[in-house]
Parts: C-alpha cells; sequence; structure tokens
C-alpha cells in the first residue's frame, strides 16, 4: 500500500515556487546572479531540513479496502554520545497511521550504535491491524485468486550485536509475535485446506545472528559491503503455539565506480520448516525488495531473491535511482526451477532530508508481472 506524503509535494512544489520567483527577480534584476539564486536554495534547503528534524511528516493515502488513511512518520539519526566520535549514528524511526475503516498500523524502529561501533541493538515494535492480500501459497499462483484475510498483531523483535572481530558482529536475536485475529471468507482456502496458523496464537523465537559490516554509511553507502544471517527457532517450552525454524541470509554490495554515482547488489534467501504459520512463511515483494509486488502475495517455505540498483545524484539534495530484481519463492530449495522467477524492476526519486549523515527521502515505483504495481515512500535506501 502506498503513502502519499503530501509535505513532500509541498516541498517540491515550494521549491519550484522558489526557483520561479528567483528567476522572476533575475530577469527583473540586471544585478542579480545565477549563484545568488543558488545560495537562496541552499538557504531554503537548510531551513527545510532544519524543520523535518523536529516535526513529523504527515501521511495520507485512499484506497478501496482501507478507505481514507491518515498518519504521522518520524525519522532521526542521532549520536548516542557526544565523547564518542568513532561510533557511526544511531536511528529512531515512528510511524502511525489510521485509516476512516478502522485500519492501524503502529511501529517503532532503533538502532543504537555505541561503544565505538562494538555494540548494535537492533529493536523493532508494531501493532498492525490491516488486511494481508495472498494469491495462495506457491510461486504458481495467480492474481486471480487473490483474497483478503485481515489480522490483528503486536510483534517484537530484538537483538544487541557485539563486535568480536574487525567488522564481524554476533548475538542473540529474539522475536515474539501474538496474531490474536485472524478473519477470512467463509470460503478462503485457509479454511479449506486447514492451513496452519489460521487461528492466530503466540510464538517466541531465539537464536543467533552474525553480521558482516564495511559500508561506509549504514543508510546511504557509497562503498563497502554488508552481510547478515539470522536462526531462529520457535519451541514449545518457550510458549510458541507452532514449533517452526527460520534462517534469513541477506548479502550486499556497493560499488563507487565514479563522483557519487553507486551501483548496489544484494542477494537474499530465507527457509523455513516445521508447522509454521502462513503468516511467516518466505514472502515475496515489499518496499525494499521485489518492489513492485505485495509482500506476501507470494509465499512458501523458501524464497530467495537478488536486485540490482544504479543511484545517481542530479542537483543539489535530488537524485534518482533505478533497479532490476528477480525472485521466486517453492516448497523446497530443489524446486527452484529457473523458469519461474519473477522479475522487478522500476524508478525512483531521491530527497536528501539530512546532510550531515547523507540520508534520503525515497519514492519509489516499482513493477512486477501480470500488472502488479506499487508506490513506495520511506526513509533511507531501500537497502
Amino acid at each position: 500500500m502506498a503513502y502519499r506524503i503530501f509535505v513532500v509535494l509541498s516541498l517540491l512544489a515550494s521549491i519550484n515556487a522558489l526557483a520561479q520567483s528567483d528567476s522572476t527577480k533575475v530577469i527583473q534584476d540586471s544585478t542579480a546572479t545565477p549563484k545568488d539564486s543558488l545560495d537562496k536554495f541552499d538557504r531554503f534547503n537548510q531551513k527545510a531540513e532544519a524543520l523535518f528534524k523536529i516535526l513529523p511528516v504527515p501521511l495520507y493515502s485512499y484506497s478501496t479496502e482501507a478507505g481514507n488513511i491518515f498518519g504521522l512518520a518520524k525519522f532521526n539519526l542521532f549520536n548516542l554520545s557526544k565523547k564518542d566520535t568513532i561510533s557511526k549514528p544511531s536511528k529512531l524511526s515512528e510511524v502511525a497511521t489510521f485509516s476512516s475503516k478502522g485500519r492501524i498500523n503502529i511501529s517503532v524502529t532503533t538502532e543504537l550504535v555505541f561503544n565505538k561501533n562494538k555494540n548494535i541493538i537492533l529493536a523493532y515494535v508494531n501493532y498492525k491491524k490491516q488486511p494481508e492480500y495472498i494469491f495462495g501459497i506457491g510461486n504458481d499462483v495467480s492474481k486471480d485468486s487473490m483474497e483478503e484475510v485481515e489480522t490483528e498483531r503486536i510483534k517484537f523483535s530484538a537483538t544487541n550485536l557485539f563486535l568480536v572481530a574487525k567488522n564481524l558482529y554476533a548475538g542473540v536475536p529474539i522475536d515474539l509475535s501474538n496474531y490474536y485475529k485472524v478473519k477470512t471468507d467463509s470460503n478462503s482456502f485457509l479454511k479449506r485446506e486447514s492451513v496452519t496458523g489460521l487461528n492466530g496464537g503466540f510464538t517466541f523465537g531465539i537464536g543467533l545472528d552474525a553480521a558482516y559490516d564495511t559500508r561506509d554509511n549504514r543508510y546511504n553507502p557509497y562503498h563497502g559491503a554488508y552481510v547478515l544471517a539470522v536462526m531462529l527457532w520457535h519451541p514449545e517450552f518457550l510458549g510458541s503455539v507452532y514449533q517452526y525454524s527460520r534462517f534469513d541470509f541477506d548479502a550486499r554490495k556497493y560499488f563507487n565506480p565514479w563522483l557519487n554515482h553507486v551501483i548496489a547488489v544484494q542477494a537474499t534467501t530465507t527457509s523455513t520448516s516445521g508447522n509454521v504459520p502462513f503468516y511467516d512463511l518466505a514472502q515475496l515483494g515489499g518496499d525494499s525488495k521485489m518492489r513492485g509486488y505485495y509482500q506476501g502475495a507470494f509465499r512458501d517455505n523458501v524464497l530467495v531473491d537478488a536486485q540490482v540498483e544504479y543511484r545517481m545524484p542530479v542537483w543539489k539534495i535530488f537524485g534518482v535511482t533505478t533497479w532490476v530484481g528477480t525472485g521466486r519463492v517453492a516448497d523446497g530449495y530443489h524446486n527452484l526451477s529457473l523458469n519461474g522467477f519473477k522479475v522487478s524492476y522500476g524508478a525512483g526519486i531521491r530527497i536528501k532530508v539530512d546532510s550531515k549523515n547523507n540520508t534520503n527521502l525515497r519514492l519509489d515505483f516499482g513493477f512486477g508481472g501480470n500488472g502488479l504495481k506499487g508506490t513506495y515512500i520511506n526513509f533511507a535506501e531501500a537497502f
């Protein structure tokens, strides 16, 4: 679901109006120079950026299923300690949306970096009451079989990564979810096939993770690499209604061929096994991978995907990007036939909202097969 941030449009309109006003002044005043006009733009941008650090960004969108959607989003990068000049910036991000038809989504995400980059705490808490659109389970299901499943949940995940060697971190992640309302159509395939997770329930996952990170910037890298591996188990003795395991692997590489242009490459895989509820199966799509596909429309035990993205500055705070990706799901790695891979492609606009930390607001337009498409507005790069 795409959130239209009208304050961004207002910002663009203001910039455009300011530019037109400056152009008129240049024509009327022969003493004015292009440099003066650029200086005024810079001053305007500094004021807008200062306001962005204080005020939340309003959100608005509309869909037939949810009605009018209103909300606020906030994104800040900061240093936990003024004495620690080595640690990279920490992040705090909050989003809250409400719709006229009762949809609610509230989340808080943190990435806290401290102790001279030796400790990183990643945490996420979310309350969600909104529809999930499912084509079915498997890679060969079609859009024609799409059905809406409404879920209500509370989710919390966290991990504390410790530096164990140069650029190498390890930790113990936890993941708690409680799906306490799952509503489907009376003729839903979830009911017909008695799919695991239909009744919701509590799950508690615990495991191990490791990360290798040489990126120059966590939120807008120009060069370096990032590899993350996470293994979670959901045992009965921790109170999990469903006993299953989940493995996620994410590898990224960044190249800076010239000036501030960036070529970013990513490959990921997810594997689940055991009594996995349908809402925690490996899911294709979303706002960061396979953009253009609604996250969860295609889901199964295994997922593999990859993408390459080209990022290019245009002028001042503005930039553009384009990408292409491919991926698919399957019931096991042995059934990942090449002819089942789907293609994602698209382009986006970038607006720098934090010059100090070189962080962007992104507006992406993604396209998939069979007329699937998506518009995504978020902070920081997709990967």
